[in-house]
């Protein structure tokens, strides 16, 4: 968190202390920054302005997430659990970087201008094009036929057809943080496809995805991390099922 620790005075500091930071942030399935993409969804779809300052802080004060980076997140975030969450969390990455900024006696100043060239083609047979075929490389799946404005103007113009696109986050990265978010929001087909996608494309492994489960758990609730659990669980017993049968 990149401050002393304040002495334990509750039964929830003390399990916060020797649990959530004693046993599971040192755990060496998930590198820190992996941590925190977890840490960083789970506390923004909370609504939980103390611990969104908290965690936004120590992730730029460490060094382990860069503001582009950063940035890059409440964007993600925002296809996954709402524009009026992310809005929040960008306000406090402002005023958070505006803090380091100040302690480390740098002028903060304003946020540069972005480029459109950033926003992809805007050829939109191009864009379309490219968005089914990243929806395919992304979900493992037939991309859907563009026949309501969800699909057509959403999903494969704007989610797939640009924000996975984006460079300022790897796909490993953004599937870390949608897996999280679907789990949150109690998507059952998005979080099968989700959690199925990421093992099968070798982005995430099993190992990985329990201390993702892990993670989760310490920071939204073991209810739900039992269904983020048990769907990886059933995913890859399948797959277990599958490469073991006779070709």
């Amino acid at each position: 968190m990149t401050c002393a620790a304040p002495p334990p005075a509750t039964p929830l500091q003390v399990a916060a202390r020797d649990f959530v930071f004693g046993a599971v942030w040192p755990r060496p399935g998930l590198s820190r920054r992996d941590r925190r993409w977890v840490t960083l969804t789970c506390v923004g779809a909370a609504d939980a302005p103390e611990p969104i300052d908290e965690h936004v802080y120590a992730a730029l004060n460490s060094g382990d997430i860069g503001l582009e980076a950063m940035l890059e997140f409440v964007l993600h975030f925002a296809v996954y659990c709402g524009w009026p969450k992310a809005s929040h969390i960008e306000g406090v990455v402002r005023r958070q970087w505006a803090r380091i900024q100040q302690e480390r006696g740098a002028e903060s100043g304003e946020f540069p201008l972005l480029d459109d060239a950033t926003l992809g083609p805007s050829d939109w047979t191009q864009r379309l094009k490219r968005g089914v075929q990243e929806f395919v490389d992304v979900n493992l799946i037939p991309a859907p036929r563009p026949e309501t404005p969800y699909i057509h103007a959403g999903i494969l113009n704007f989610v797939f057809g640009h924000v996975w696109q984006r460079p300022g986050l790897s796909r490993r990265e953004r599937r870390i943080i949608t897996v999280a978010c679907v789990a949150i929001d109690d998507s059952p087909m998005p979080l099968r496809s989700h959690v199925g996608a990421a093992l099968e494309s070798g982005d995430v492994t099993k190992g990985e995805m329990d201390e993702i489960v892990l993670q989760f758990a310490a920071y939204y609730g073991f209810a739900k991390a039992e269904a983020l659990g048990s769907t990886a669980d059933a995913i890859w017993a399948r797959r277990d099922g599958r490469s073991a049968e006779p070709a």
